[in-house]
């Protein structure tokens, strides 16, 4: 109210005026904010500009660094590349020296191979002669042994060196066998050729086979009697132990000698060593008895 009346009493002129300056304030006012508010934002924006470039200098710094410590290990890379070359160079010296002397090493030993095959070559030839004279004298050997038993089979001898027949069964445990058991003393040796002659067929059947196959202590198969054998059971029931020897002797003789034909084998023998004889036993005791028939005859 008070301005109002005081506003009405001021000229017209002078109210002019002063309404003028007063939009001109506001006027100047309000541009003043405009140029607070831009340079507000103008700090804003700088800042921002900073803070980027800020950041691209500490990027551009941990590539600096990332660059300085690729290029230390591409400098200590380069280093270990040089000692390493300087190695391998190094190596490649002494592996040259080493393979100088491998090389004369192997050069040595195929000389020493070449004489050894050569060596070896004429020993097998002479092997191989040695195989093909062996042979000769074994055959020629067999061949007087042979001879020798067919001379002293048709001497009738109870000398030390004699023939015997092998797989052929010895009667006398048969006598005193079926006499142990008969009375009839007719009948005794009857019974025995006949009980005698039975286990001689039986010895040359060859579907009858009394042997099994076991393991020796070093680990060979070996054929021994089959004790559990119906036959030899059976024998030694009725007859005893000594006729089943006979009999298990017989066996095992022709299965050594004549295992497939199963035929008595005249065989040259030490009676006295129950042995087979060597031919140089057999030829002394011919001679012998050559000394003795020239003796009496003088």
């Amino acid at each position: 109210m008070a301005l109002a009346a005081a506003v009405a009493v001021v000229p017209l002129g002078i109210l002019s005026f002063i309404k003028g300056l007063a939009v001109n304030l506001l006027r100047n006012e309000t541009d003043f904010s405009k140029v607070l508010t831009s340079a507000a934002v103008e700090v804003v924006e700088q800042k921002r500009e900073k803070e980027i470039l800020y950041g691209k200098i500490i990027q551009l710094e941990k590539r600096l660094d990332a660059k300085k410590a690729l290029e230390l290990e591409v400098e200590h890379l380069r280093e270990a590349l040089e000692l390493l070359a300087c190695k391998l160079e190094m190596r490649e010296h002494i592996y040259m020296v080493r393979d100088l002397e491998v090389q004369k090493k192997m050069d040595a030993i195929v000389e020493d191979l070449k004489d050894k095959e050569e060596e070896l070559s004429s020993l097998e030839a002479m092997n191989q002669i040695l195989m093909i004279k062996e042979r000769k004298t074994n055959d020629e050997l067999q061949e007087a042994r042979k001879e020798l038993i067919t001379g002293l089979k048709e001497v009738s001898t109870q000398a030390n060196i004699r023939i015997k027949k092998m797989g052929e069964l010895d009667i006398k445990p048969f006598r005193i066998a079926t006499k142990r058991k008969h009375s009839n003393e007719e009948s005794d040796d009857e019974r025995a050729v006949e009980l005698c002659s039975l286990w001689e067929d039986y010895l040359r059947d060859p579907s009858w086979h009394p042997f099994k196959i076991i393991m020796d202590r070093v680990g060979n198969a070996k054929e021994v009697i089959h004790e559990e054998d119906e036959k030899l059971k059976k024998l030694k029931e009725e007859y005893g132990d000594e006729v089943l020897e006979a009999v298990t002797t017989a066996l095992k003789e022709m299965n050594e000698y004549n295992p497939s034909g199963r035929y008595v084998v005249p065989e040259l023998w030490n009676v006295k060593q129950g042995r087979r004889a060597t031919l140089k036993e057999g030829v002394a005791h011919v001679l012998n008895k050559c000394k003795l028939h020239k003796r009496r005859r003088r």
